[in-house]
Parts: structure tokens; sequence; C-alpha cells
């Protein structure tokens, strides 16, 4: 497994991953935060690929110097294989590059289902940022 930065040739393999395993709402929601960040600052963009096909993503920002994940998404064939969590710690890593106060989970209704997955990785429940915002308003 290699994890890394997007690059413009993932965009239609990553759409079609966030299409699969997203619910509709989220995907669209998702795919709003996604091209933003990816204006913003698309480092914090990453991608897993396994044998050459992405097999999952992660987005995550900063706002305020504080970092946060926003999602993370691994397709259902490469589940619980730790993609998800090789994400989370590499995207961890370049959030300490950047010396980030603090880093968040966003925790909205379609993160809810995976914050386990967080607290197995050493997150609490007082890094769970709870909010109805949309990352588009939140790190503007």
């Amino acid at each position: 497994m290699n994890v890394r930065s997007f690059q413009l040739s993932d965009y239609r393999p990553v759409t079609e991953l966030l299409q699969s395993v997203l619910s509709e709402d989220c995907y669209e929601q998702t795919m709003e935060a996604f091209g933003r960040q990816l204006s913003w600052d698309s480092e914090l963009v990453l991608v897993a690929s396994v044998d050459g096909v992405i097999a999952g993503m992660i987005i995550g920002t900063i706002d305020d110097n504080k970092g946060y994940y926003y999602r993370v998404a691994v397709h259902a064939d490469y589940q619980r294989q730790g993609i998800g969590k090789k994400l989370i710690r590499s995207l961890r890593q370049r959030f300490e590059q950047r010396n980030v106060s603090r880093i968040m989970i966003t925790a909205d209704e379609h993160n809810e289902p995976i914050l386990s997955l967080y607290e197995s990785l050493g997150y609490a429940a007082s890094d769970f940022f709870r909010s109805f915002q949309k990352l588009s308003i939140v790190a503007g």
C-alpha cells in the first residue's frame, strides 16, 4: 500500500470511490468540500493505492491552527485491511509537520459510524468536533 498526496489523475477514481461508499447526501457534501480543499491546500488530501488502484482517501483541512480530519473513505473491497488507519496516521504526520495546535475529528452525522476507528488510534471524545457546518464554511 502506498499513501501519497492527491494528484489530478486521481480525480476520476477518487470520485468513483466516494460515490460507491458514501450516501448520496454525504457524497454531495464531500465533493463540495473536496473541491474546496483542493483549491486551498491539496497536500491535505491523501490517497491510498494498492497495486495501482485507489483503495482509499482522506480529506483534511487546517483552520485557525487546528487540523481537522474531514472525511475518510475506503473502497468496500479494501476495508478492514488497515487502509483507513494508515490514511489517518499519514494525515496526522502532515498536521504535525505544520505544527497545528490541536487535531480534531469532524463528527458529523456521516462520520458517526467510524468514530470508533479514530478512538482505536487514541483519539478521545474531546477530539470530536461536532458541527452542522460544512467544511467549506468551517475552514473558509
